[in-house]
């Protein structure tokens, strides 16, 4: 993987968004957890890292917890309720060379905010992308 292919958000202006790629706009780097991590744990990291979602290493792949899941989940116990317990279902997953127009489709297809980016063919996530990865490109546009 080349400098250019993964670029940190915000280093240079990303390309037009019809040519752009999932490299151009991503977050690299990935916040991840165990699924029996506590929501409280959880929330932390988020704050620590000024970040809107973790990465939960489950059984059945990768899940997402979202700042969203975490205002939905904080009527509970979040001192005993897990990261596994409230993950959505498997994150959907692309590549920094996939187009960014795909991801995006994706995002609206499983009605999620963030997709995983894993690098071929080992398939090792190597970063985020959000729908305000998205924005910031179109904006740019």
């Amino acid at each position: 993987m080349t400098d250019s292919t993964l670029k940190a958000r915000g280093s240079s202006p990303a390309p037009p968004y019809e040519r752009a790629t999932v490299g151009d706009a991503m977050r690299v780097g990935v916040v991840s957890c165990p699924a029996e991590t506590p929501l409280r744990q959880v929330a932390r990291m988020m704050a620590a890292e000024r970040i809107h979602c973790v990465v939960v290493m489950q059984e059945a792949g990768w899940g997402v917890v979202t700042d969203s899941d975490l205002i939905r989940a904080a009527e509970g116990d979040v001192d005993r309720t897990t990261a596994g317990q409230v993950a959505g279902s498997a994150i959907p997953k692309v590549t920094p060379g996939d187009p960014l127009d795909r991801a995006a489709r994706l995002m609206v297809e499983h009605e999620v905010s963030h997709v995983l980016v894993v690098e071929e063919p080992t398939g090792h996530a190597v970063g985020v992308l959000s729908t305000l990865d998205v924005a910031r490109v179109l904006g740019e546009s």
